[in-house]
């Protein structure tokens, strides 16, 4: 079995952050590891409260897994400070994993900041060199190069934009623009966009997290960079299709969808 770490915050109403990453490494057949970057009080409708972890902390996890268990795939999601963006780096630096899955997150779904001004800084200088993709979303990318992104023209040019910031490859998503949710892939070379359907639902809670942590399962289990995107793109789209309205916000997507379908046909 691949295993697969995810290093990201702690989402106490149990669809973002490290329990969606985790959820998402089973459906995958990945043994999922986590290093806590921050325990937030949260649920479907709001951010009540965001608790950090010492760095040293986050250094004595990160040492614990990569020292005892060989990790294949490592996704970032939630770092929250100048301070941890630094310490993750640093750590990365010295264990080398092959494959990083950079979720440049900032913003929660509920609009709670959830990376200061100084982090955001720290993650361009020491994170973006590091990481195989980063997938920001519109209003992230724009935070991270100081473009307006509006147009397909916009995508193109913010793609290109990040690579000359130090990203080896960018999967810019286009949920926050206009039409259908296409996300525009740019590995150094060439584009491609990858179509999405519009899915409409407010059930949307841990999209990001889940489609970077399923970027990252497909890599480990052998997938190409492309073909693992396009495959993430797919089970994203379904387990929103398939998502759950609980609470009163932004419920929950399925990130079972696929075992429920076939319980659901085999007992038919």
């Amino acid at each position: 079995m691949k295993k697969a770490l995810t290093i990201a915050g702690s989402d106490s109403g149990g669809g973002a952050g490290i329990q969606a990453d985790i959820k998402t490494f089973s459906a995958h057949g990945i043994f999922g590891m986590s290093v806590i970057t921050a325990v937030t009080a949260q649920n479907t409708k709001e951010v009540r409260s965001v608790q950090a972890i010492d760095t040293d902390i986050i250094t004595d996890q990160m040492a614990a897994v990569f020292e005892d268990i060989h990790v294949d795939a490592v996704k970032i999601g939630m770092l929250g400070s100048k301070e941890i963006v630094e310490t993750v780096a640093e750590a990365l630096n010295t264990y080398l994993p092959a494959i990083v899955i950079l979720d440049p997150v900032m913003i929660s779904k509920s609009g709670h900041h959830l990376l200061d001004g100084k982090a955001v800084t720290a993650l361009k200088t020491n994170l973006l060199p590091l990481a195989t993709l980063i997938t920001p979303n519109v209003p992230e990318a724009e935070v991270l190069t100081g473009l307006s992104i509006r147009t397909e023209q916009d995508f193109y040019k913010a793609c290109l934009s990040l690579i000359e910031l130090g990203s080896n490859a960018v999967l810019l998503k286009g949920g926050h623009a206009e039409g259908n949710p296409n996300d525009l892939f740019y590995d150094g070379k060439n584009f491609h966009w990858i179509k999405g359907e519009r899915i409409h639902t407010k059930n949307t809670h841990g999209t990001g997290c889940t489609l970077s942590s399923a970027i990252a399962s497909n890599l480990a289990n052998g997938q190409s960079l492309q073909e693992s995107i396009v495959q993430a793109k797919l089970y994203i789209s379904e387990a929103i299709r398939n998502s759950f309205s609980i609470g009163g916000g932004h419920g929950p997507v399925h990130h079972f969808h696929s075992f429920s379908k076939k319980e659901r046909s085999e007992s038919i």
